[in-house]
C-alpha cells in the first residue's frame, strides 16, 4: 500500500496559518481521490488539533484526522514557504507539515504507528535534512515510502 505518492507532495505551500496548511494539503488528499467528505474530514483535523498541538518540535508538525469521510489511508507532506506558530512542544515555528487522513474503520491504532514510524526517523538531523532540500516530489515519496514501508504491515 503506498500512503503517498506525489500527488500528495508540495514542496511549496504557500500558507499563513495552520488551518490554511491543512486546507491546502486536504486539498491534495481530496483530489487524489481519497476523501469520501473533504469538509468533514477537516472537521475532524481541526476538532483533533483543538485537544493539543500536533507541533512536535524540530519545526514539524503532523496534524491528522481519523474519520469515516477518509476512504483510504494516506499522507500528504508540505514543506511551507514561511514557517508558521503552530504551538510547537518546543516552541519552534513549524516548515513541515505531515497531514495524516486515516479511515475510521481501520483496525488498531495505524495513524499511531504511522506517527511512531515518522517520529523515528525525524529525531535524525540528516533525514529531517533531506526533507528540507530534496528537489523532487519523487525524492520525498522514495524517501517516505521507505520510512514508512515496516510499519503498515
Amino acid at each position: 500500500m503506498q500512503v503517498i505518492n506525489e500527488e500528495l507532495v508540495d514542496l511549496a505551500v504557500d500558507a499563513d496559518s495552520k488551518m490554511s496548511a491543512i486546507s491546502i494539503l486536504a486539498d491534495r488528499i481530496n483530489q487524489a481521490g481519497r476523501l469520501h467528505n473533504h469538509a468533514g474530514y477537516i472537521e475532524s483535523v481541526v476538532e483533533r488539533e483543538n485537544l493539543t498541538t500536533t507541533g512536535i518540535g524540530f519545526g514539524i508538525a503532523i496534524p491528522h484526522g481519523k474519520s469515516p469521510h477518509v476512504k483510504e489511508t494516506t499522507v500528504a507532506f508540505g514543506r511551507l514557504n514561511n514557517k508558521i506558530d503552530w504551538q510547537s512542544l518546543d516552541g519552534e515555528s513549524v516548515g513541515l507539515v505531515f497531514l495524516l487522513a486515516v479511515p475510521e474503520e481501520c483496525q488498531g491504532d495505524q495513524h499511531l504507528k504511522i506517527i511512531a514510524g515518522l517520529s523515528r526517523k525525524l529525531v535524525h538531523q540528516e533525514f529531517r535534512d533531506t526533507l528540507k532540500q530534496a528537489s523532487s516530489d519523487r525524492e520525498i515519496v522514495e524517501l517516505l515510502n521507505d520510512s514508512l514501508a515496516g510499519v503498515l504491515v
